[in-house]
């Protein structure tokens, strides 16, 4: 505490013109994949424009094609602004712990915040579990993805060995929008994606890939079946990079902490999904993803 009261005061003495170099000219927030770029352009449309009012500079949001493309981002220092998931923070951390600062996340309807992955199959498929599954074609959606690929690997891979032998096929879809639309069309037989697994199955359950998707019309929940559940997983923090001025981190921090309060409708489709509110988070609630992380890459 005391270093950083040194630093802030030294901050205050400067000149104005070093303070004018201190100040953003633009802003940019990073979306996961998960779903096709326009989608996540509409569905965060909102949040740009709220936030390009708020901070006064020009706010774009760029959506690569993967989740590494915002990990690069955010590590490059050519993002500002990204939500990760666990697993997609973790290897951000660890590849440079300097890189962002962690500040909130979703906390569900019933107050929790945390989620599920989810197996699932098509309803008429015969796939009623994850026994059934064996011999199948089977997708994850992401390697960066903590729902999409590295919870749910490591709980099925503990269960049934290597994950190459028990399926016919594995895969990686790309997405999570993709390997839902991807089952529902018989690309896949079976894949996992991430809910909150509260409310109705029929609706996508209240917030997550597939409530996007069912709200979005690319799918019919009723054609799609759930065939396993994980243990729940820490939901993925909201990070801003390390090196913006404080008062744009306050100001984003401030922002989203009332977006449910201010905006329900942009925090919906910020949230992907029914939610109850946006709250802090810390890095040590993501200890045991990065040692998840740590163990799956060797180090």
């Amino acid at each position: 505490m005391q270093k950083l009261l040194i630093v802030l005061a030294t901050t205050t003495a400067l000149t104005g013109t070093a303070m004018a170099q201190d100040a953003i000219t633009e802003f940019n927030i990073g979306i996961l994949g998960g779903e096709n770029a326009q989608d996540r352009m509409a569905s965060t449309e909102c949040f740009r424009a709220k936030t390009e009012e708020l901070l006064g500079v020009p706010v774009k949001l760029f959506t690569p094609a993967d989740y590494d493309g915002v990990i690069q981002g955010l590590l490059g220092g050519s993002l500002d602004f990204a939500w990760l998931g666990a697993s997609a923070y973790a290897k951000t951390y660890l590849t440079n712990p300097e890189a962002v600062d962690v500040m909130l996340t979703k906390q569900n309807t019933d107050g929790t915040t945390g989620y599920y992955a989810i197996g699932f199959a098509k309803a008429d498929s015969g796939i009623k579990s994850m026994d059934d599954a064996k011999g199948k074609v089977f997708a994850f959606a992401d390697p960066n993805s903590t729902s999409g690929y590295l919870v749910p690997a490591a709980e099925l891979q503990e269960t049934y060995g290597a994950l190459d032998a028990y399926f016919a096929e594995v895969k990686m879809s790309g997405g999570h929008e993709q390997s839902i639309v991807g089952v529902a069309n018989g690309d896949f037989e079976a894949a996992v994606s991430w809910a909150d697994g509260l409310g109705n199955w029929e609706d996508g359950y209240n917030s997550g890939a597939f409530r996007k998707a069912a709200d979005a019309g690319l799918v019919d929940m009723s054609t799609i079946t759930e065939i396993w559940r994980s243990k729940l997983i820490p939901e993925g923090p909201m990070v801003v990079r390390k090196t913006l001025p404080q008062d744009v981190k306050d100001k984003m921090y401030a922002m989203l902490d009332t977006m449910w309060a201010d905006d329900a409708e942009c925090a919906y489709n910020v949230a992907a999904g029914e939610a109850q509110d946006f709250v802090p988070v810390k890095h040590e609630d993501y200890l045991g993803i990065i040692a998840a992380r740590k163990l799956q890459e060797g180090q």
